[in-house]
């Protein structure tokens, strides 16, 4: 017997490029999930406006770029569906249709609803409906092609179990019991895999502390000589701890097992100095990344193939949301 594949549906909003932190925290997973199920990965392009809704100019610019970062670290458009929200309309309708049936209090408890507007509190006014309901819109993004599963991290988990809820409520209150039309999305919890930022914060554009996917090599060697190290480790001659080091956590993911276990050992003895542990962790960031770059140059010399993969992705997610689409129309009665 052989084992159905799961139908898996996630996606990224275009606010500029990729960093090393979004491979590992995502698209590494996603390569492995294309590989074993049927995946529509997404580029959230409506979900941006959200938050940037007073000056969405640069959102279609963020557009291409962002399928650039994903084919460039390995998402294969022969092996997954990829696509842009906005394209397709039928999320749009399904969004407002669910709305209808959402309670308020499901939303104004979401605890990312609370923690973003504190977060941008003076910066963006975000006492907007778009903001408020955009989970109404991520459900029906997920629940739109049927997904029976959506990789999510632990943070996360408050967002799906809400997109199960408006489906179990619109199943209640518009299928037989026996015959609910929606699946309840299940979380398939991605490990955590978090790359401190190059001065030990959170990696991020903002902080001006991360590596791009796309970022030239010759870029790269002057930050990674700037990283922060044990900062108890004073001179060459001081043992250090690499779990409190801020390379380490580079090493462990890019760096062969069998090395990365030397220089532990070597940062603990104190045979080995930071600066050749730097020297080894662009090495390993070189292997990494030189087949990442050379993907993105056939994809930028090549517009045209980029536009059709995308072309051919839309068409292919319009066809199962408006094939679902219908079937929804004439569940609630108003196929006309």
């Amino acid at each position: 017997m052989t084992t159905k594949k799961e139908r898996i549906v996630s996606g990224m909003r275009p606010t500029g490029p990729l960093h090393l932190g979004h491979h590992f925290g995502v698209l590494s997973n996603w390569l492995a999930l294309q590989e074993e199920h049927e995946c529509f990965f997404f580029v959230a392009d409506w979900h941006a406006l959200t938050t940037e809704y007073a000056d969405p100019r640069k959102i279609k610019d963020f557009v291409p770029g962002l399928v650039i970062d994903w084919i460039a670290a390995g998402l294969d458009p022969a092996k997954c569906v990829i696509f842009q929200q906005s394209q397709v309309k039928e999320h749009a309708e399904l969004h407002l249709l669910l709305s209808m049936l959402t309670p308020v209090g499901w939303l104004e408890r979401n605890p990312t609803y609370k923690e973003v507007a504190q977060e941008l509190s003076g910066q963006k006014d975000l006492a907007t409906y778009g903001f408020l309901g955009y989970p109404v819109l991520m459900c029906s993004d997920i629940i739109l092609y049927q997904a029976t599963a959506v990789p999510v991290g632990q943070d996360q988990l408050p967002h799906l179990e809400l997109t199960r809820e408006i489906a179990r409520r619109f199943n209640y209150l518009h299928c037989p019991e026996a015959a609910p039309y929606f699946p309840e999305p299940k979380a398939l919890l991605t490990e955590e895999a978090k790359l401190p930022g190059l001065d030990g914060r959170k990696m991020s554009k903002s902080y001006g502390n991360s590596i791009a996917l796309g970022e030239p090599l010759e870029d790269i060697g002057p930050k990674i000589k700037t990283m922060l190290t044990d900062k108890n480790r004073l001179r060459r001659s001081d043992a250090g701890d690499p779990e409190v080091c801020n390379l380490f956590p580079y090493h462990k993911l890019l760096t062969d097992a069998a090395l990365c276990a030397e220089i532990r050992e070597g940062c603990a003895k104190a045979s080995l100095g930071c600066v050749d542990c730097k020297k080894l962790l662009m090495d390993s960031l070189t292997r990494f990344l030189t087949p990442v770059h050379e993907r993105r140059r056939a994809l930028e010399n090549d517009p045209e193939r980029l536009w059709a993969i995308l072309a051919d992705g839309n068409a292919r997610a319009r066809a199962v949301a408006a094939r679902n689409m219908e079937t929804i129309r004439q569940t609630l009665n108003f196929s006309f």
